[in-house]
């Protein structure tokens, strides 16, 4: 009895199929109807739809996207789909709509059907695998990424197919779906774009030294006037992540974490270099050697793209980056824009450090000169040189460096005002600071030098018979160690004027004003 079953089985299912292919080949709408009833009723829809396949679908793609011996026939015409999607797509129109509007008609009963997944996807997946393999290689990670685009497009217009959402769900939870979309592995296209962005960032950020770049035209390039090969590799890199050919909505995640991990790396190589320089190491660690071995020129570039990629980040870009993720919810997006804002803070945040760094090497040039003070010791000392009338020579070259470096062509077109303004103010009090460490302490040795050989030659008196009590009316070597200094910081005040600062606002100079002035001219700071 099971036998004769499975015989009337094969039986209707053979001459089904018949009469389900000859209604196909001429598009006889009533007796596709019948049959799709027929096959729904025996509960056989993959049979229908392995003969649509077969029948329709399969003839037309091989002509499109040819494999076997008709590949070989057609030759190659490379690993793009865009152009094999358009023409499936005016063949599905023109070809399969038919069967499609029958099987999706309304209260027809043939919704147990899913030709758009079990035939036509099915057997465009067939053909690519055998004709195109390589287009589902990320190893062209271009190539890869237009092609995963088209077949998300490709998809998209299958659905619209579909006469409701349930539909479109159940097209969507199809094996052959799930299956379509695991040949597109989206974690080695990350994989490869992250080595290929990071590691153009890493390569320059590793250099020996910073990277000046020609003058570019902010309108034509959009550099947004940064001068280092450092900066605009990052900027590069940053806007990178998120353009059309290489971002992938779907990993959005991660090329964010990527954008983020990018201005972490630039702070750091930044604070690094900063904290190396500080710490006058000699060590040749990778990325570290351009900050020992920069001159206060780059840092004036660094400063300048340290704010030009601040602003940036903090507005057009973070504007750039909403807009792309504007499907996200509210919470995602706040999400976002906090954690660009927090980037952008973290890279302002190092301006302070190369300002700091600027004026080291301002006043490290100025104590060069400084240092010339200790000539006014062996001047004075035991020579019976009258009271100097005029400032040593040496304060002419304090200010100097501070001089030069404001006026200096990268200073007027790269510094803002206020950034200027605070390298003055703040080298200006160092520099007088260590004035006034350097003058206190030769003025110190020299009064207990004084005192020394002043209680030698009173007890050379007293062996002598002499009187010790003889007034002396010269004025002592310290006095005129005093005086000389007190000319020389009148002058180096006269020349703080000229730069914009005033002397006795700072008060280190105030103390020195005390430590070398007259008696009668201690209270009042007169130049």
């Amino acid at each position: 009895m099971e036998k004769r079953i499975q015989n009337a089985s094969l039986l209707v299912d053979a001459s089904l199929g018949h009469c389900f292919v000859d209604g196909l080949e001429h598009r006889d709408a009533t007796a596709i109807y019948n049959c799709l009833r027929a096959y729904a009723a025996i509960d056989n829809t993959k049979n229908a739809e392995e003969t649509f396949r077969i029948t329709v679908v399969a003839p037309l793609i091989q002509k499109i996207i040819p494999h076997g011996s008709s590949a070989v026939a057609a030759g190659s015409s490379g690993d793009g789909l865009e152009n094999d999607y358009q023409q499936i797509k005016e063949c599905i129109y023109k070809d399969c709509k038919f069967l499609l509007d029958i099987s999706s008609a309304e209260n027809s009963g043939l919704h147990v059907f899913d030709f758009l997944a079990n035939s036509i996807l099915r057997e465009v997946l067939f053909a690519i695998q055998k004709g195109k393999p390589g287009a589902f290689s990320p190893g062209r990670p271009t190539e890869f990424l237009k092609n995963y685009k088209s077949s998300l497009e490709f998809l998209a217009y299958l659905e619209g197919y579909c006469p409701s959402r349930s539909a479109v769900a159940k097209f969507r939870s199809e094996t052959i779906y799930t299956e379509f979309m695991k040949q597109w592995n989206l974690g080695v296209y990350f994989s490869l774009r992250f080595q290929e962005i990071a590691g153009s960032l890493d390569s320059v950020l590793t250099t020996s030294s910073l990277v000046p770049i020609p003058n570019l035209d902010p309108g034509e390039a959009n550099y947004q006037d940064l001068t280092l090969k450092q900066s605009v590799t990052l900027l590069d890199s940053l806007r990178l992540c998120w353009r059309e050919d290489v971002l992938v909505l779907s990993c959005s995640d991660k090329f964010f974490r990527l954008s983020l991990q990018l201005l972490s790396r630039y702070s750091n190589w930044l604070s690094s270099g900063l904290t190396a320089r500080k710490s006058h190491s000699t060590s040749t660690s990778t990325g570290r050697e351009w900050a020992i071995s920069a001159v206060m020129d780059d840092f004036i570039l660094v400063i300048h793209d340290i704010r030009c990629l601040e602003e940036h980040v903090r507005g057009d870009y973070l504007q750039h980056v909403v807009h792309v993720l504007s499907s996200c919810s509210s919470d995602v997006l706040e999400s976002v824009r906090q954690s660009i804002l927090q980037s952008g803070q973290s890279l302002k945040s190092l301006e302070p450090l190369v300002v700091k760094a600027v004026v080291e090497s301002l006043v490290e040039k100025s104590v060069e000169d400084l240092r010339q003070m200790k000539g006014i010791t062996a001047t004075y000392r035991m020579t019976n040189k009258p009271l100097p009338v005029r400032h040593s020579p040496y304060v002419t070259g304090v200010l100097r460096p501070l001089k030069t470096f404001l006026d200096g062509e990268r200073t007027s077109r790269y510094l803002a005002s206020e950034t200027k303004k605070e390298i003055l103010l703040c080298a200006a009090t160092e520099i007088t600071d260590r004035y006034y460490e350097l003058a206190a302490d030769l003025v110190s040795v020299a009064r207990k030098t004084e005192s020394s050989l002043q209680k030698i030659r009173q007890s050379a008196q007293r062996r002598a018979g002499a009187s010790s009590d003889i007034s002396d009316n010269n004025v002592s070597d310290t006095d005129k160690m005093c005086m000389q200094l007190f000319l020389d910081i009148q002058e180096y005040a006269r020349n703080l004027s000229s730069l914009g600062v005033e002397a006795v606002n700072i008060a280190s100079y105030r103390s020195l004003w005390q430590c070398v002035a007259p008696a009668d001219k201690q209270n009042t700071i007169k130049l």
